[in-house]
């Protein structure tokens, strides 16, 4: 693609703005993880480089996030601080993420019901709130969301008012910080110039220490057996994430610049720089809403931006590293509870009471698992949970869609031989497939609305496109009933794919002995023939 001249100045504005709004970010983020400041930046740096240059959504930009940084944090304390470890399983969630990409599983992501993922993005901003709360008021807490939680109550008996002020004030400017001064400035680096110029100045708190510069190690994959799976569980956990995460921000991206991006390309260039993240030892990350709102509302829109945004952190590492050792751990602090703060889906709670209610609790029981339990255990429940109910919709749905004839008769000519036979013909007309979820009650639904003057039934198959064995087995019950109470049974509308399977178990003989037809008149006809010979 040609790049005009004005492409490249939209671009580059757009990626310097984002370059600046990611430092901030991607400091605090890294220090949330455990990996430390510097492994944020690297992170930024490498998969927003690589992600640019080889992903699917143009516009995007990417670094660490908030979900990312919990799963890594989390990893980081059960593996009691092996970084080398940690360091692997993000490795193999980038090689994870370039086979959703390959295989074209990444498009299965996105069917995660939206209040399974509200919950579960609501849940990881508690996570973070909660983690920052300790260093918010000058203390290191324990790793672990329970840990941090119960140590709370601690830190505030022996409050830091020095750090409390930073970390507050950095929180607010974060907060409040204008939209209309955020074109010259953004917030983030606003709020934390000038809660490290407190925390030098006026108000001295723990601060980050002295940082490397340059260029950082490379690390190659170690396994430990003992580790071994939780490494795996890890990785496949950050994998599904990242590509959850980086999908929704593609979307956004979508409807702001009104394109569609590429889901398995996208995937496949953020598992090559979550892979070499991992080598560097950076933070995973995935693509962050933010970062990639104001690169579009700058004037970013081609992949170009995304780089330019990665060589800017890059010069800033080169450069001013030194400088980054006089910040605040508390100022970081109020910058990522201002990050967990966005994560929560306000736009959703709000208006939760007018949706359905059973959206509302399983959004409710995704985010406690997430806070309480583990990440994988909220997402696992709550897509099962979803799965379930709308399987339980469907089944209702498709009984309801089951019509009763002669009530709804299409034709005069059925309509005729309705009425000459009396009642003694019943007609089901199957409104659509048959799921597992409905077959449980359908042998009760004709039995329901079975006559006693009923002599023949007519099973209309034509609007059922297939049949599982839960089905087969209702209707062979239907068969069945009819037999016992001496009804002749006729089937109608048999395509070629559920006949095929009704041979396959040894039914179709049993089942239309007493006729299989293409159209229903003629089952009809051949009912109503056989009634009148007495058969």
């Amino acid at each position: 693609m040609q790049l005009s001249m004005n492409d490249f100045r939209n671009d580059l504005f757009g990626g310097l703005t984002a370059g600046i709004v990611a430092l901030p970010l991607a400091l605090a983020l890294g220090v949330a993880s455990g990996l430390g400041a510097m492994a944020g930046l690297y992170g930024a740096i490498v998969l927003g480089f690589l992600a640019a240059l080889f992903g699917g959504t143009p516009s995007q930009i990417s670094g660490p996030t908030g979900p990312m940084v919990v799963v890594i944090a989390g990893l980081f304390a059960s593996l009691s601080g092996s970084v080398e470890l940690v360091l692997t399983a993000i490795m193999l969630a980038g090689v994870i993420q370039i086979i959703f990409g390959l295989t074209g599983i990444g498009q299965f992501i996105r069917i995660v019901p939206y209040s399974v993922v509200s919950g579960f993005m609501t849940g990881i901003g508690v996570i973070i709130i909660i983690i920052q709360i300790g260093r918010l008021i000058g203390h290191e807490p324990p790793g672990g969301t329970i840990p941090a939680l119960t140590f709370i109550p601690t830190v505030i008996n022996d409050i830091d008012f020095n750090a409390l002020i930073v970390g507050l004030t950095t929180l607010l400017i974060a907060l409040k910080w204008p939209v209309s001064w955020g074109k010259y400035v953004p917030g983030p680096l606003a709020a934390l110039t000038i809660g490290t110029l407190m925390g030098v100045s006026f108000f001295y708190s723990p601060v980050l220490g002295a940082l490397p510069s340059g260029f950082p190690d490379l690390h190659m994959p170690v396994f430990d057996q003992a580790s071994f799976l939780l490494v795996i569980q890890a990785a496949i956990i950050l994998a599904a994430l990242g590509s959850l995460d980086t999908l929704l921000t593609s979307l956004v991206a979508d409807n702001m610049t009104r394109s569609r991006h590429d889901s398995n390309k996208e995937l496949i260039g953020q598992g090559i720089g979550n892979a070499v993240v991992g080598m560097v030892g950076g933070v995973a990350g995935a693509g962050a809403t933010m970062r990639t709102v104001v690169n579009i509302r700058a004037g970013g829109k081609t992949r170009l931006s995304g780089m330019i945004h990665a060589l800017v952190l890059l010069a800033i590492v080169m450069a001013f590293a030194p400088y980054a050792a006089q910040i605040p751990h508390a100022a970081l602090a109020g910058l990522l509870v201002k990050v967990g703060i966005d994560i929560i889906d306000w736009s959703y709670l709000k208006k939760a009471h007018r949706g359905p209610r059973w959206d509302l609790v399983l959004m409710a029981i995704v985010l406690v698992l997430t806070v309480f339990v583990d990440l994988i255990t909220a997402v696992a429940v709550g897509v099962m949970l979803a799965s379930l109910v709308f399987l339980q919709n469907m089944a209702k749905a498709q009984i309801s869609s089951i019509k009763q004839l002669p009530d709804d008769v299409e034709r005069p000519e059925e309509a005729k031989l309705m009425k000459l036979a009396k009642g003694k013909i019943n007609i089901f007309d199957f409104g659509g497939p048959l799921s597992f979820g409905a077959a449980a009650d359908l042998g009760h639904h004709v039995r329901l609305h079975d006559k006693e003057e009923t002599e023949a039934i007519i099973l209309d198959f034509s609007k059922v496109p297939f049949i599982d064995i839960s089905a087969i087995k209702a209707v062979e019950t239907i068969a069945v009933d009819a037999e016992h109470n001496g009804n002749n049974l006729y089937l109608t509308g048999i395509n070629d794919e559920v006949k095929t399977t009704l041979e396959n178990f040894g039914l179709l003989a049993e089942l239309t002995r007493h006729g299989v037809f293409i159209d229903r008149l003629e089952a009809m006809q051949q009912a109503f023939d056989d009634l009148k010979q007495g058969h």
